[in-house]
């Protein structure tokens, strides 16, 4: 007799991607994580019009202005989860964290601006929340300790992933 194989939460979250299941765990996976990442980076889209670009992939707004780059990066924040789900088992990389960035960023303003060096480490230094960040030249040996440390690690429980 054949040991019934237990569904993980990653099981779930393929399956319901793939049939394009709405109101389940991966349905509110794409539009909490969207929503509240892009409002740490500054987004002015609601939590509705996050889950309606989502859903419908069209905005429907009266009488306000919405940043066009707002707009982009959920889009492409919704393809980044896709990626990250289609690629959960695999070891994470520094050219894995880039592309995600080169996605997150296709099409809006940064893109267009060499200094922000879409898809590679940052030539500027930033801050994030009022808080500073690594400087340019640190960025990829921090990148490597993080990775390395991470990657170490057999079995990553969730806080492990909060933690990274």
């Amino acid at each position: 007799m054949q040991k019934k194989h237990k569904k993980t939460l990653l099981d779930i979250l393929k399956d319901e991607k793939s049939a394009g299941y709405s109101g389940g765990i991966y349905h509110k996976t794409q539009i909490e994580l969207t929503y509240n990442s892009n409002h740490m980076e500054g987004s002015q889209l609601t939590h509705e019009q996050t889950r309606y670009i989502f859903e419908t992939n069209t905005i429907g707004v009266e009488n306000k202005a919405i940043n066009v780059d707002d707009i982009m990066e959920t889009a492409n924040h919704f393809r980044c989860t896709d990626m990250v789900i289609d690629n959960a088992d695999t070891k994470l990389t520094e050219s894995f964290i880039k592309e995600l960035h080169l996605i997150l960023k296709n099409g809006t303003s940064d893109s267009r601006k060499e200094w922000f060096n879409v898809g590679e480490y940052k030539k500027m230094p930033n801050e994030v929340g009022g808080m500073n960040t690594a400087l340019p030249e640190e960025v990829e040996i921090k990148m490597q300790k993080l990775l390395a440390e991470y990657n170490a690690k057999r079995e990553k429980n969730l806080e492990d992933i909060l933690e990274f």
